[in-house]
């Protein structure tokens, strides 16, 4: 599950809504320089179910980004050793409190000062925050009204508002709220619960079903806290997998050969064998598979069932795994393993809670949404040739937590009781430092050719090139057009290795040169004493989650101003932000108060949401990816702040106030905004949307970026264009802090 739904870390017995990662796993950045700072610190690999943390907050127990490795962060200031404690990094420190403030209940005034890591910037900061900053991100976040809305499940409220909803509701006297990790109940004349229970009713599942540690807490509770043969609700679960290949989900996973016209020949960007025999990373892809479209993929199997769990009895935790054998439908290529689950409520069956998308869903018409379960997508470790008819095997293997899968010729022995396969590691560091988006747009050829065209036009056979971005191929693509130098600097150890096992395979590292520098430490004598041309950046860094962090190619390029030339050309030569009043069809429901649940007024929920939104995340942007998210352009897409790379970084904000008008009728559920880098004067690229809307205002989103979504309190229905609605905006970049403060009001 992604972190706009409480995304429980499994492996914490006091768990959060948060992200789930491997355990004590810090972000990006963080890992970085526990890395280098602390030795002996380890940090887990990629993934992509990154949780936001607005920039001006420490990561904390969300996990933000668990994508790369190596972040632009300025290390010249390290943070003490006990700002990190065993959950996570970034914990609060109140270093206020000898100072003798007093604390005014749940919004006291005690401050904080918490440090964390500029994505934009790229410097350390230690910022005074709210005591209870915390707790109202937490809140804010967890957007457990989504859920709420979704009419096939069980809703489980947040313990701290429990109490108060079995008050007003007129349960105190039958029910008892324990404010305790399941694992910590105890049973008897004297304990939590007086006697073992006869009905079990828990809802502990994710995305990929087990990653919330459902196996390991039923296997407890059925040893310690409920009867024998009690009866489970959710009675059942099922997990299916389906075998397909498409190659827009495989150039998610593995480096595609990257083809480049020059003016004499076609050359071919290949990737190291390592990456090409790289498992992967560990971790499931998560997606809204219901927004892909039938023509991106083959379906090379029937629907297999792969595992149920009997909830109703008692839990096996242990490793393990389960076969299916099937015979392919048609002839193809055996990519990607597409799986979901669904639940059956009650022993019967009759009361069922399916993930199925679409084209497999009992009534594809009516499809109940959901942003907390969506469906996964696994990768073999090797895309395997198949024919149609042939007997085959699919694996699921499965531990305490996680599961992957294998194909396979012939069949595993049961004997192997000790065979579960071993789980998918990356061994190249591709996967480390992209995460699947970025394998996506890396392999996107329209793209490549964008700037290679771009390149064409600023590059001379004496330029001197050199390229500030994390991992990114643009490096190549000038010696291939043809720059007399080019030198790359890479921030961490990891972008550093695979890039130099990428031009070692190209046969170009004598003609790259790699400075593993952050870009203010940069010398005359790592340049060989030549002053730089042309300065490139996609831009692209590990650490960016909102459209504008990677404005910190700006200030790379004012960090290196004393190496440029007087006649120094940037490509990008400049950035502009743009924004879009949008509809969304379902995305709007994170953000919607329920009220009441099957009768049960939950109205303390939804004001404790909104005050914890009010304290600070209600003015604030996300990022979503919304190719996932069907919505509709209301008004007309509009440029509000352009950013000039040619110079450096300013000394004062740059501000932008307007209005727009809604052109289409609506509900105007949020503002979209993105970044577009212009590469040339001719030439742009948008990450966001990718072209103009369409008369009905439809939508089309760049799917290898996350746009910025700021929600609108206010949701009326708009008016005809007779009797238009605007909607106001004022927006300024501040320098000093690399961030973008923003707000948003509709008229009537």
């Amino acid at each position: 599950m992604r972190g706009r739904a409480p995304r429980r870390d499994p492996r914490r017995a006091s768990a959060s809504p948060a992200t789930r990662r491997a355990p004590h796993q810090p972000p990006s950045w963080w890992a970085y320089w526990l890395s280098q700072s602390m030795p002996g610190f380890l940090f887990s690999p990629a993934s992509d179910d990154d949780t936001y943390v607005p920039p001006h907050r420490p990561p904390g127990r969300r996990g933000l980004t668990r994508q790369g490795a190596g972040p632009p962060v300025n290390l010249s200031s390290p943070l003490p050793t006990h700002a990190f404690g065993p959950s996570g990094c970034g914990e609060k420190m109140a270093l206020a409190a000898a100072a003798g403030l007093e604390d005014d209940g749940l919004i006291g005034t005690m401050k904080v000062f918490c440090g964390r890591a500029n994505p934009t910037t790229g410097s350390v900061e230690w910022l005074e925050e709210d005591e209870h900053y915390d707790y109202h991100q937490e809140i804010a976040r967890s957007s457990y009204a989504d859920m709420l809305h979704d009419k096939d499940r069980v809703f489980k409220p947040m313990a701290d508002a429990a109490v108060k909803i079995v008050e007003k509701n007129g349960f105190s006297d039958k029910i008892k709220i324990i404010n305790k990790h399941s694992t910590e109940v105890s049973v008897g004349p004297d304990g939590d619960m007086q006697c073992y229970a006869n009905i079990l009713v828990t809802e502990l599942f994710d995305t990929e079903l087990i990653g919330e540690g459902a196996l390991p807490s039923y296997e407890h509770a059925h040893k310690n806290l409920v009867e024998e043969n009690c009866e489970a609700v959710p009675h059942k679960a099922t997990v299916y997998a389906q075998l397909v290949e498409s190659r827009r989900m495989w150039s998610w996973n593995k480096l595609f050969p990257v083809h480049i016209q020059t003016d004499n020949a076609e050359k071919i960007i290949v990737a190291p064998s390592e990456m090409e025999n790289c498992p992967g990373a560990p971790s499931v892809y998560d997606i809204q598979l219901n927004q892909m479209p039938r023509g991106d993929f083959t379906i090379l199997s029937n629907v297999l069932t792969m595992f149920s769990v009997d909830f109703s009895r008692q839990v096996n935790s242990s490793p393990t795994y389960h076969t299916m054998q099937f015979e392919p439908l048609v002839s193809g290529r055996a990519q990607v393993v597409l799986s979901w689950w669904d639940i059956d409520m009650d022993p019967d069956g009759k009361i069922k809670c399916s993930m199925a998308p679409y084209w497999v869903h009992s009534d594809p018409k009516n499809i109940q949404w959901r942003d907390h379960w969506m469906q996964c997508v696994y990768f073999l470790p090797n895309e395997e040739p198949v024919a149609q008819g042939e007997s085959l095997y699919l694996i699921a293997h499965r531990d305490d937590y996680c599961v992957w899968y294998n194909l396979h010729k012939t069949r595993i022995e049961k004997s192997k009781s000790n065979f579960h396969g071993e789980r998918p590691v990356c061994e190249c560091q591709a996967h480390l430092l992209w995460n699947r988006p970025r394998f996506g747009e890396l392999n996107d050829q329209n793209r490549t050719e964008q700037y290679m065209q771009a390149l064409k036009k600023v590059l001379k056979a004496d330029s001197i090139c050199l390229c500030i971005s994390d991992g990114s191929l643009l490096p190549i693509l000038a010696h291939c057009v043809g720059a007399e130098q080019v030198f790359t600097i890479e921030n961490s150890a990891v972008s550093y290795r695979l890039m130099k096992k990428i031009f070692k395979a190209n046969h170009l590292e004598d003609k790259i040169s790699i400075i593993e520098k952050r870009p203010e430490l940069l010398t005359s004598a790592d340049l060989g004493d030549r002053k730089i041309s042309v300065l490139l950046g996609e831009p692209f860094f590990t650490t960016s989650l909102l459209p504008w962090h990677s404005l910190y190619f700006w200030y790379a390029r004012t960090a290196v101003t004393e190496h440029l030339a007087d006649s120094i050309i940037v490509l990008p030569q400049a950035a502009s932000l743009h924004m879009v009043v949008v509809e969304f069809k379902d995305l709007w429901r994170i953000r919607s108060p329920c009220g009441t649940c099957e009768g049960f007024d939950v109205h303390i929920m939804d004001d404790m949401i909104k005050h914890s939104l009010d304290f600070r995340e209600a003015r604030e942007a996300e990022p979503h990816p919304l190719w996932e998210y069907s919505s509709r352009c209301l008004s007309e897409p509009q440029q509000v702040l352009t950013f000039d790379f040619q110079k450096p970084v300013p000394q004062r904000p740059l501000s932008a106030k307007g209005s727009v008008t809604l052109q289409r009728p609506g509900r105007s559920h949020g503002v979209v905004l993105w970044m577009e880098y212009h590469l040339t004067a001719e030439s742009s690229i948008s990450t966001g949307l990718v072209q103009r809307p369409e008369a009905q205002g439809e939508c089309s989103w760049n799917p290898h970026c996350k746009q910025a979504v700021y929600f609108l309190n206010s949701t009326l229905e708009a008016k005809t264009q007779d009797s238009p609605q605007i909607v106001t905006y004022a927006l300024e970049f501040n320098p000093k802090v690399g961030d973008i403060s923003m707000d948003f009001r509709l008229v009537s």
